[in-house]
């Protein structure tokens, strides 16, 4: 693998490119590691009724829009998001994505997806009871990301003495 930086003056912000012949484990690797190195520390400003709170962005499991105003969910708390999806999907890391016209959410607490083959499957997030809708035409692409980053990560992780055989 080859490695390059170029320092270009005047770009609004620091941006990484990873070109490759063909996506593997070792680029996606890569590539989550560089965006959470990025966004490890980022808050977003989120307000609940007249209080504005800066949440770290790795608090939040879900967004999703009612009406007009998009909404962010932690475990415990919703809040009034100021920015519009399509925004947030600029902005948030690599482990959020678009399950619906009306959520983004953070694949790092997904616990379950219920099918529903006629209508919309339900998401259920771990350390909570909250539950968001993925449309069909989203589902395939979320069941991938989610193989793509949980058992991969599984593979990753060291054995512990007291499990080898």
């Amino acid at each position: 693998m080859k490695v390059k930086i170029e320092i270009e003056d005047g770009l609004p912000e620091d941006e990484v490119v990873i070109r490759c012949a063909h996506l593997n484990d070792e680029i996606v690797s890569l590539q989550n590691y560089i965006a959470g190195q990025n966004n490890a520390n980022r808050h977003l400003a989120l307000r609940n009724g007249e209080t504005d709170y800066y949440i770290p962005v790795n608090e939040i499991y879900f967004f999703e829009t009612e009406g007009r105003e998009v909404r962010a969910h932690t475990a415990d708390r919703i809040f009034v998001c100021p920015y519009k999806l399509y925004e947030l999907e600029d902005l948030l890391p690599g482990g959020f994505m678009r399950i619906s016209k009306s959520s983004i959410v953070n694949l790092d607490y997904i616990y379950s997806i219920t099918r529903n083959l006629s209508a919309s499957s339900i998401v259920e997030f771990s350390g909570s009871n909250k539950r968001a809708l993925v449309s069909r035409a989203y589902y395939k692409a979320l069941v991938e990301r989610l193989h793509e980053r949980k058992f991969k990560s599984c593979r990753e992780e060291p054995s512990s003495p007291a499990h080898k055989s």
